[in-house]
């Protein structure tokens, strides 16, 4: 199976992850509708919602570039329906949008608090939502969120207990949604790495330039996502996946092509949070 001809829904995607899956799809000849913030340049970050879709354009693929925050509901709306009108339907919705924020409980302000919920779990659970009743009508129809594990122990709950709750919420929403709408074919998994990933994220809040340095490139997620939403929708769903460990299954052996740095080994890689 390829992707030729499906449409995807992504929340975000002008730069870092959302955009190489958006791009790797693209490849295939896949229709793309971002629903993005990203009008116009931020000063410190490269990419727009326009930029991302003529980059998918010029990779292949066919590009709807909606301009809409994921926390409103009437943009949420507005993206489904102008997906479904531009591609004639929805096969697969992407939950990359996400807000981060490392703070410990008593430093972290009540408003970014909010916006990691709103953006993390409930864009996710609106977003997803918003599709289902298009995506039971779709062949091999997925919804996969960029989140991690379920991982309870006092390590990782109590590190950034806000970002913690944020991102959990997002898997937890996939799963009861993966749950929920089982009978209806439609395969709900997450995906995450077991190293960082090079994006501005990970440069601004979790260690600058040497971080980049001992992460992988967003590339590899956009493969291990390749190969999950290729898979038959029947055969997996209400799972949480691991980047590589999609990969290794899909018979990779080699990743070092994913090393930002060029000839790092990868015990040397740093690990991603939650695993």
């Amino acid at each position: 199976m390829t992707l030729a001809g499906k449409t995807i829904l992504m929340s975000g995607g002008s730069r870092g992850i959302g955009l190489a899956i958006a791009l790797r799809a693209a490849r295939d000849g896949a229709n793309i509708a971002l629903l993005a913030k990203t009008d116009t340049p931020h000063p410190k970050l490269e990419g727009t919602v326009h930029s991302a879709a003529e980059a998918i354009e010029a990779a292949g693929g066919r590009a709807l570039p909606i301009v809409g925050d994921v926390r409103n509901d009437d943009d949420i709306t507005a993206a489904v329906l102008k997906t479904q009108g531009e591609f004639g339907g929805i096969d697969i919705v992407v939950n990359n949008a996400s807000v981060i924020d490392l703070s410990g409980s008593i430093e972290l302000a009540a408003k970014k608090y909010d916006l990691m919920q709103d953006v993390n779990v409930r864009g996710t659970f609106m977003l997803s939502r918003a599709a289902v009743p298009i995506l039971k009508y779709a062949e091999n129809p997925h919804i996969l969120s960029l989140s991690p594990p379920l991982n309870i122990t006092p390590r990782w709950l109590g590190a950034h207990t806000g970002y913690t709750l944020a991102k959990y919420g997002m898997t937890m929403a996939t799963l009861g949604i993966a749950a929920e709408f089982a009978r209806d074919g439609i395969a709900a998994n997450t995906l995450w790495p077991e190293t960082t990933i090079a994006t501005a994220a990970v440069q601004f809040a979790l260690g600058g330039d040497r971080m980049m340095k001992v992460s992988r490139t967003p590339e590899v997620y956009a493969d291990a996502a390749y190969e999950v939403l290729i898979r038959p929708a029947r055969e997996r769903t209400g799972q949480t996946l691991i980047v590589e460990q999609v990969l290794r299954e899909a018979g990779v052996t080699d990743f070092s092509r994913y090393a930002a740095t060029p000839g790092t080994p990868d015990d040397e890689l740093f690990p991603d949070i939650f695993l």
